[in-house]
């Protein structure tokens, strides 16, 4: 599996095709991420182990969403089960993908710590009060550690991205799939700024509006996600089919039509005299 480098502009033909991918079915697509939204609320909702165990199934969920847009485009309907579909296929690989993700995570979030000090600790996770003239000292820690867990979240991320979809979609091993997404992103590291400057300029805008814009953005977003990943590792655009029924109605049209149309022209047509209609010749029937 050949991983693509595509031009600069397709980060922004992602989003344009995940839009477009949206409005083949806008309602099926609100409704899906609406019942994710509502899974990870109230997994939120379960102190520290919610959080856990959502970013553990995550790329299962992801993989279901992708299984979505696949059928999509085979002509059939997007729907809530496509959610839990991965799960039923190949929950193991998934799950370790979210596994490496949360323990990279969890060392990132223990750095900042470390870094930052007890001082930025207390301030963030109890709110205590610092002084003025440690004010200064606890700002530039936490600068310092923001641009280290940037730094490192940003490699984490390349390598969950594309991951989820190599599994489902070409039975890869979730290690090496994660090693792949990384080096796919990094190959198409333009088109991927253009896509995460568009991606932030289009979310403050969204959010404006009382966030009612968000309702459009996050499918076009998991939308997006499967058009780059046709882009990069199969380099072909989406392909929409017609449903299998509207081709054999389709066809059945067609067959009807050239019945039809052969019927009417046997009944314009005088009625030929065939060999045994013919008269037999006087020789014949003297024999």
């Amino acid at each position: 599996m050949e991983i693509h480098q595509v031009n600069a502009k397709q980060g922004l033909q992602w989003i344009l095709s995940g839009f477009y991918l949206f409005r083949k079915a806008p309602l099926a697509w609100i409704m899906v991420c609406f019942t994710l939204v509502l899974i990870a609320m109230s997994m939120s909702f379960i102190p520290l182990l919610g959080k856990f165990v959502f970013t553990l199934i995550s790329p299962a969920f992801l993989a279901g969403i992708m299984l979505g847009c696949k059928d999509m485009e085979q002509g059939k309907p997007l729907e809530i089960a496509h959610l839990l579909a991965a799960f039923r296929t190949s929950p193991a690989p998934l799950i370790t993908i979210g596994g490496v993700y949360l323990i990279g995570q969890i060392l990132i979030i223990g750095l900042v710590m470390l870094i930052g000090g007890s001082q930025m600790t207390d301030m963030l996770l109890y709110g205590k009060r610092v002084d003025e003239s440690e004010l200064m000292g606890v700002m530039s820690n936490m600068l310092t550690s923001s641009l280290i867990a940037l730094t490192l979240s940003i490699p984490l991320m390349m390598a969950s991205w594309f991951s989820p979809l190599l599994v489902i979609f070409h039975n890869v091993p979730p290690i090496v799939a994660m090693q792949r997404s990384f080096f796919a992103c990094l190959r198409n590291f333009i088109p991927f700024q253009i896509y995460g400057i568009t991606l932030i300029v289009l979310t403050i805008l969204c959010l404006m509006p009382y966030g009612i814009g968000l309702i459009v953005l996050i499918p076009v977003m998991f939308a997006s996600i499967y058009v780059s990943y046709k882009d990069i590792f199969l380099a072909e655009r989406l392909q929409f089919k017609y449903n299998q029924a509207d081709q054999d109605y389709q066809k059945a049209n067609w067959s009807n039509g050239d019945e039809t149309s052969a019927r009417s022209e046997n009944e314009t047509k005088p009625d030929a005299i065939t060999t045994e209609d013919k008269p037999k010749d006087s020789s014949e029937r003297d024999k």
